[in-house]
């Protein structure tokens, strides 16, 4: 089995888009450099420096599954059927969007909780990771102990208000040990296991 990520383009203060969910300048980065990279789903193609390039196909090839919130998946506006990683989505939500149930669908609708989604989704990424997309949802998971690392691709803006990373996650000090600190154009890319 893989492991479960959480992780955001993230500015300096601490915020993962602006108070009406658009992330602006902070995926600023993913045309910040030379090198292209096309995401699984061929509909998007990033121009990063190379450092961010490596960390972004990594990244691709161990995600097996999404975990996401409805929030985060209505703001993508479903990203236009499939995700950007291209593997299979599942959504916590409390009402099921009926127009995105079909047969082939990549998304699954989860009405039971958080840690109902990471389990269907780990049962589908096998030993590749999941990742866990979406503030509120990311939260959840942190503060229930579901999530393995944290990745934060940190931009050096500071926006001042917004969406936070880590609001809700209560009163008790998680401790992180940092894995790996990757500088790019832009960006710097952080990596952390959350130690249990």
């Amino acid at each position: 089995m893989g492991k479960v990520i959480a992780g955001f383009s993230t500015s300096l203060d601490g915020f993962i888009a602006d108070p009406q969910g658009e992330v602006g300048p902070l995926f600023d980065w993913y045309s910040g450099g030379d090198v292209e990279v096309t995401f699984p789903n061929d509909h998007w193609v990033a121009k990063v420096s190379a450092a961010s390039a490596t960390v972004i196909r990594e990244l691709n090839q161990r995600t097996g599954a999404i975990v996401s919130g409805r929030r985060q998946f209505d703001m993508a506006r479903g990203w236009g059927g499939r995700h950007t990683l291209d593997v299979p989505v599942f959504i916590v939500t409390h009402h099921v969007p009926q127009e995105w149930v079909y047969a082939g669908s990549p998304f699954t609708f989860v009405t039971n909780g958080v840690a109902s989604a990471i389990a269907q989704a780990q049962a589908v990424a096998g030993s590749k990771d999941v990742g866990v997309d979406g503030a509120n949802v990311a939260q959840q998971a942190i503060k229930a102990g579901l999530v393995d690392e944290i990745f934060i691709d940190l931009v050096p803006i500071l926006l001042g208000a917004g969406i936070h990373f880590f609001d809700n996650l209560g009163p008790t000090p998680i401790e992180l040990e940092q894995t790996r600190v990757v500088e790019g154009a832009g960006v710097t890319h952080l990596h952390f296991r959350i130690v249990k």
